[in-house]
């Protein structure tokens, strides 16, 4: 048995929730990963998790060797950047996650640059609107949107994005522009199934945060194919301000219910606590947080 990469299999188990979960962020089949964590308890005499039908749990043995395995898993990480000397200047190669519209837009552009500046980093962009974990998957640095919550990983926010629906003027000839949003439901709305709320869009009513179901008849699973449909005069869609800022400028959409728009959404850049920052990292972030804020308007701190 390879010990090293039953622990890494029982890490994403345990962070992902599922050994089904663990089988689809790593790539390996089910019963790979089932057989690995049945293979490093009969090693180590003992139960380490328990299955439920939707979830797994640790025992209490099993908490202790998790958080064993993650302390090994960083050592690990730190001997391998030492030995490639990202300590000594910044070289190797840096891993972004990115969400796809947002990092193609903004962080491209930045990366393109960055690469000019420094030649002896490599930069790998993963383009996925999917939550990755870090640490299991060896990412340097993500970008995230919306609300993060209380971890270990370190934020810095590079702007706000807001939450924006709009459609063609074609199709307002034809259907009229709602005044409030409860008259969505006399609409035809445009769903992206992979946006946050799905068919519950988000309001601010009176202040206060309120979600109003709306009909959907036609659904996508990507933000492009919602513009598409949009600017096509299908209906109206909820998408993120930087994608419809220049097709409002040119009249192709036109901005809807703008006064019950809720709060604008963070944009952040988060990397995990680390003993000593790699170099390459620190480069990243002191050349792309400025840059990225410039582009993201964002006067902030």
């Amino acid at each position: 048995m390879d010990r090293l990469e039953a622990m890494t299999i029982l890490l994403a188990a345990v962070d992902t929730g599922s050994l089904s979960a663990a089988s689809r962020q790593l790539g390996i089949p089910l019963a790979t990963v089932s057989r690995r964590v049945a293979e490093l308890e009969q090693h180590l005499n003992t139960r380490l998790l328990t299955r439920g039908h939707r979830r797994i749990e640790l025992t209490d043995a099993g908490r202790g060797y998790v958080a064993a395995c993650r302390r090994i898993a960083e050592d690990i990480a730190e001997a391998e950047r030492i030995a490639a000397g990202e300590y000594r200047a910044p070289q190797g190669e840096l891993v972004i996650s990115v969400p796809q519209v947002l990092g193609r837009t903004f962080a491209i552009p930045v990366v393109v640059e960055f690469l000019e500046a420094y030649p002896d980093i490599r930069v790998d962009v993963q383009m996925t609107d999917r939550v990755v974990n870090l640490v299991q998957e060896h990412v340097d640095l993500a970008m995230r949107v919306g609300e993060l919550p209380d971890s270990s990983l370190i934020a810095t926010r590079v702007g706000t994005i807001r939450q924006m629906i709009c459609a063609s003027p074609v199709y307002l000839k034809r259907r009229g522009a709602p005044k409030k949003p409860s008259d969505l439901l006399a609409h035809d709305c445009i769903v992206d199934k992979y946006f946050a709320f799905g068919e519950d869009w988000p309001f601010r009513v009176k202040g206060a945060l309120e979600t109003q179901s709306v009909p959907g008849r036609l659904f996508v699973n990507s933000s492009d194919a919602a513009l598409a449909a949009a600017i096509s005069g299908a209906g109206i869609a909820r998408v993120w301000s930087y994608q419809v800022a220049d097709l409002i400028k040119s009249r192709a959409l036109a901005g809807l219910l703008e006064s019950y728009e809720p709060p604008p959404n963070p944009v952040s850049l988060i990397y995990p606590s680390q003993r000593q920052e790699p170099l390459k990292l620190r480069a990243f972030l002191d050349f792309a947080v400025p840059r990225l804020r410039k582009r993201l308007g964002y006067k902030g701190a």
